[in-house]
């Protein structure tokens, strides 16, 4: 009698283990052919049945979201940075005097020495030179006693007496926030829906969508938003992780549960989301998030005309993504935004008298941080 194995592979049919054939693979399970970039858009990863079985589940590609880790950690330690700095300027990490900042945050002028989006700081503004006094970090009256000129607040070396030229504040407030309020809302949203979007995209493409959008909301508020206005936050960044949820949808829409209530609620909370935020930038993070989200997401094409219309889609957003955000930077930097969208001021100002109606340079809308400037000369 043979040892006890060869005895077991007789009564299976089959030779002793060492010397078996290989399993053949089963042509239904073999996953397609990938394509160049497919491990960035994720397909040819696995067979297309298991694909879908995962978008219906919701499985994404990663466990962990570790970019909107290291993001929110970031974040986190630069707003305490943020009240330290006021603190060190006015006594309090909130700023208190003369009016209190309704986010719970630093002053106005905090925020510009720190590096939220401030046209004056980045290019000339007709209106507001260089030297134009405005609230120094530890003013604290109302009007403003302490001043500074808008060089000195801006910070970052200065600009050595030539034009300014801060660009990289295109990027910076992306990381800034105006008080706990603003990143308690933007964190809980990164945490949850934009978290959700890395899972499914992957981090390298989750990063690309998420800076994407954020710099072209700036790009598109630098350009149309009252250039006396500062303006941070991560929203832009936000809203173009909330454009991947709309390429998703569309892409996907007989996997969704629903998908017709789905695109209502969507509607609801996008137009919700918009209404309460800083517009220009919300909108340029989501325009943008639409034209790189349709490009990188993976998307499940279960037929060669699903994949060759997506193809298309995606060649389409890679040259506009790319005309758009040439077009609106040059612009910013050599022409007068207002002459071409007079109206677009009105999407990030409320008409007030204490604002002159939105007309002029805007400085007095800094009042949401900027300290309620009474004086009508820094109007």
């Amino acid at each position: 009698m043979g040892p006890p194995i060869l005895d077991l592979c007789e009564l299976l049919n089959i030779g002793p283990l060492e010397y078996a054939d290989p399993p053949r693979k089963d042509p239904k399970l073999v996953s397609e052919k990938g394509l160049p970039f497919r491990s960035l858009l994720g397909t040819g990863k696995y067979p297309i049945e298991q694909r879908i079985e995962d978008k219906r589940r919701g499985i994404g590609r990663q466990k962990h979201p570790f970019v909107v880790y290291v993001l929110t950690i970031v974040m986190v330690g630069v707003f305490i940075n943020e009240l330290v700095v006021n603190s060190r300027a006015q006594g309090t990490p909130v700023s208190f005097k003369p009016v209190v900042n309704p986010m719970l945050g630093p002053s106005g002028s905090a925020l510009i020495n720190l590096g939220a989006r401030f046209p004056p700081c980045m290019k000339s503004v007709q209106g507001l030179p260089s030297s134009t006094l405005m609230p120094c970090l530890n003013d604290t009256a109302n009007p403003p006693d302490i001043l500074c000129t808008i060089e000195e607040v801006c910070g970052f070396g200065g600009f050595n007496e030539s034009t300014p030229d801060q660009w990289f504040r295109f990027i910076t407030p992306i990381f800034l926030h105006a008080g706990f309020i603003h990143i308690l809302l933007n964190m809980f949203a990164q945490l949850t829906l934009s978290a959700q979007i890395e899972r499914e995209m992957g981090s390298a493409g989750f990063f690309i969508t998420y800076f994407a959008a954020g710099i072209f909301g700036n790009v598109l508020g630098g350009n149309f938003s009252l250039v006396g206005s500062p303006s941070v936050g991560a929203s832009g960044a936000i809203f173009g992780t909330v454009a991947v949820t709309w390429v998703d949808l569309f892409a996907h829409w007989r996997y969704h549960y629903r998908p017709v209530r789905k695109l209502a609620w969507m509607t609801v909370e996008l137009l919700f989301g918009i209404a309460l935020g800083y517009v220009p930038s919300h909108l340029g993070g989501l325009c943008m998030g639409l034209l790189v989200g349709t490009t990188l997401y993976p998307v499940v094409s279960p037929t060669k005309r699903h994949k060759a219309v997506m193809w298309a889609f995606r060649l389409a957003a890679i040259p506009l993504a790319v005309v758009l955000f040439v077009v609106l930077v040059r612009n910013f930097y050599t022409s007068d935004p207002y002459a071409a969208c007079s109206g677009c001021r009105y999407l990030s100002c409320i008409p007030t008298s204490s604002n002159d109606y939105c007309q002029g340079t805007g400085q007095c809308t800094v009042t949401f941080i900027l300290q309620g400037c009474a004086n009508s000369n820094f109007c």
